[in-house]
């Protein structure tokens, strides 16, 4: 059986991190311990039946957790959080901070506790740390790319149902900035509200109506939208799926009074070309809804 460690007797170092990185530690505490329920339901006995016939109760053990590719690292405070739940008797050590740049063979993690405990939590702490590192890595490439250019790289909500705040925290890792993060922290006017509305100023204008104090960004398909847009005092306008070409008039157009964000069909290969437009910001739906996960791996140490 596993501790169930609950949230307010975790290391005070762990709460301490989560707070400064902007995650609920309580939120995050739940959605790890619904993670460990899939791997060891109640009703099945609640037991990792490999690792109980094979390994003495008694037993100890050390267990690395190494890179296996380059890239960034994101999510390790979160794994180091998986351990301390299944196990009261556990010590992390070498943890490598949230953001850090590793290469194939890079120690990120060592954890040292009773060996049925390290197992059962493996899967776990690898899903978390393996996935939120490859939303890292991805976002350092898109940032790489930007280098010298005044461009920021931006994520979107297109994000996995409640993991958003996680994988936000990962864009940050890997230098990206983030968006917003819900439908109400600021306003986001697209084609279907703009067709509803019956225009972009009018669609525009009802926000601003409807919440003054509130940020508003128009999406755009075309400089006459654009202008009309800058017209009426408009300070924040995305331009959607646009050739290169017309971003750069666009930014022309706009002459500082607005900031442009660049999205829609965007590739790594083509993420230079549309920075040098002179767009303040790049979106990229990809960092989060179809990124690639990272290799890590957890291997026991010989005792």
């Amino acid at each position: 059986m596993i501790a169930r460690t609950p949230y307010d007797e975790m290391p005070d170092l762990l709460r301490q991190e989560l707070d400064l990185a902007g995650l609920d530690g309580p939120a995050l505490h739940a959605a790890i311990a619904a993670a460990l329920d899939e791997d060891l339901p109640e009703g099945e006995g609640g037991e990792d039946v490999t690792s109980a016939a094979t390994i003495p109760d008694t037993a100890r053990g050390v267990a690395d957790f190494a890179a296996r590719e380059p890239g960034v690292v994101a999510g390790l405070t979160v794994a180091a959080l998986v351990f301390h739940y299944v196990m009261r008797d556990v010590e992390i050590t070498d943890r490598l901070p949230d953001g850090a740049v590793v290469a194939p063979g890079d120690v990120v993690m060592r954890v040292a506790g009773p060996t049925r405990g390290l197992l059962t939590a493996e899967r776990t702490a690898l899903n978390f740390a393996s996935h939120l590192s490859g939303v890292a890595t991805a976002t350092s490439h898109w940032v790489a790319a930007l280098e010298g250019t005044r461009a920021q790289v931006l994520d979107t909500r297109k994000t996995l149902p409640g993991f958003r705040a996680l994988q936000k925290y990962a864009v940050r890792c890997g230098g990206g900035v983030n968006h917003r993060v819900s439908l109400s922290d600021r306003a986001m006017v697209k084609d279907n509200h703009v067709v509803a509305a019956g225009g972009v100023v009018p669609a525009y204008e009802a926000v601003r109506a409807a919440y003054p104090g509130l940020r508003v960004e128009v999406e755009v398909t075309d400089l006459d939208q654009l202008r009309q847009l800058l017209e009426v005092g408009c300070t924040e306008i995305l331009l959607d799926n646009m050739m290169t070409e017309t971003m750069a008039e666009a930014v022309r157009v706009t002459d500082g009074r607005a900031t442009l964000e660049a999205s829609g069909g965007l590739t790594l290969e083509r993420a230079r070309e549309v920075a040098l437009t002179g767009v303040d910001f790049i979106s990229v739906g990809a960092l989060t809804h179809s990124v690639k996960v990272f290799d890590i791996g957890m291997d026991l140490q010989d005792r």
